[in-house]
């Protein structure tokens, strides 16, 4: 049976997840051993030596990177089509991605770092906390001036744009800082969360958080070691969290991507 793993925080998988769910594909969810720490063994890490989520697997198939695994559902089974038809629509699909993945994720991957990871203290927090409000803001900007007046980011059919977009303004809401309801993107973002693959994949994600009271404890205790790879290292170093980055370096409780070997 296809297979994919995951963690439902992650933006990554769960871009994947709505996309087999808008197509009404089966498949299993599966969470990594030791996952956070860089570490384990079996299926998950044969399929990708970076230990990242999220790994599909279909039979023979190995697969990493969320992007390669839209691409393979989307040729796998084109219908119902997610993917726009025209070069310029598919280019600008890319491009919200791009944003999304590095950019955007960073800002909420730091938000997660000070809240759940207890990461910086007093005005270090305050500032980094600072820092994401303010760059939210301006990404949505840049979001509502993508969305224009369409009801999806394609246009007028839920597709690509739109999947790429919602784990990240979702996240977004969470911290309390999401658009405005009545807003253009405060409107799209109820829309879509109406649709029954996306509110399944956000409740996932919600669910998930009431089990991060202890992870704090965890780093501390340096049995998580978060991956402060390349867009995430930059967000923090720029915003603020020098002595973060350092503290964790020092602490043995932060690490870089893993290394093909």
């Amino acid at each position: 049976m296809l297979a994919l793993y995951e963690h439902p925080l992650s933006p990554y998988a769960q871009k994947n997840k709505i996309a087999l769910r808008e197509k009404g594909i089966e498949f299993e969810l599966k969470f990594p051993e030791a996952i956070g720490t860089g570490a384990g063994g079996g299926e998950f890490a044969s399929a990708n030596p970076r230990a990242e989520v999220p790994v599909l697997i279909d039979d023979e198939v190995r697969l990493f990177d969320s992007k390669i695994i839209l691409d393979y559902i989307e040729d796998k089974w084109p219908s119902p089509a997610l993917r726009p038809s025209s070069p310029t629509a598919i280019a600008k699909a890319r491009t919200l991605q791009e944003v999304m993945d590095t950019q955007y994720e960073a800002i909420n991957w730091g938000l997660g770092e000070v809240n759940y990871f207890k990461r910086g203290a007093g005005k270090e927090a305050q500032t980094l906390i600072a820092r994401a409000a303010d760059q939210t803001d301006k990404l949505q900007t840049w979001l509502t001036q993508h969305l224009a007046d369409n009801d999806w980011f394609a246009g007028n059919q839920f597709g690509w744009g739109d999947l790429m977009v919602v784990p990240y303004v979702n996240a977004s809401a969470g911290f309390g800082i999401g658009p405005d309801e009545g807003s253009a993107l405060g409107k799209w973002l109820m829309r879509v969360n109406e649709r029954p693959a996306v509110a399944q994949t956000g409740q996932e994600a919600a669910d998930s958080i009431s089990g991060m009271e202890q992870v704090g404890d965890f780093v501390e205790q340096g049995l998580f070691k978060r991956e402060y790879r390349d867009h995430r290292l930059e967000w923090m170093m720029r915003s603020g969290g020098v002595d973060v980055v350092l503290d964790g370096l020092k602490n043995n409780n932060i690490r870089f991507s893993n290394e093909i070997e």
